[in-house]
């Protein structure tokens, strides 16, 4: 594994093994890949990171996405919107054994293709998620992501009031 994309800065960690710090650049890695506008082309970009059982878990913001890999793929179509999407900061980042969080700021605007029909607004965002890995024998295993989607919709202004445009 090659990890020549630029990292944003974490902000607060802990110390950690040998094994944990891997799979820290592991996750870290297929973050990078799924959050770049210019890298991320869907599943393919994010495969050989990827157990060919992996799953993901974010309910209420990718109901349709049951592993990283439908992540990468729902993740490009938002981009192809927000084109300047990027990750801001590792707010927190550790790793115990196996399993890997990451609290994180983005930011983006809407400068790219539509949205839902939504033309171009040209507003932009910032807004915090967490996203809680485990990697198995080197590879995501899973992912679940929790975050606060009607906050950057309601900045980016893809919502009416609180209702969805």
């Amino acid at each position: 594994m090659t990890n020549s994309i630029p990292q944003p800065p974490t902000k607060l960690s802990a110390p950690q093994t040998e094994a944990e710090e891997k799979n820290l650049t592991i996750v870290k890695e297929y973050m990078s890949l799924a959050y770049s506008p210019t890298l991320n082309k869907g599943r393919s970009t994010v495969a050989h990171l990827c157990t060919s059982d992996c799953v993901f878990s974010a309910p209420t913001t990718f109901p349709d996405c049951h592993t990283p890999l439908d992540y990468a793929d729902s993740h490009a179509k938002v981009m192809s919107a927000i084109a300047d999407l990027h990750i801001v900061s590792y707010d927190m980042a550790f790793a115990k054994d196996g399993h890997v969080l990451l609290r994180y700021t983005a930011t983006g605007s809407h400068c790219g293709e539509a949205h839902n029909g939504i033309p171009p607004t040209g507003k932009k965002a910032t807004w915090s998620a967490a996203a809680i890995f485990e990697v198995r024998d080197g590879k995501v295993y899973s992912f679940t992501k929790e975050w606060d989607k009607l906050n950057m919709w309601k900045q980016l202004g893809w919502m009416k009031g609180d209702e969805y445009l």
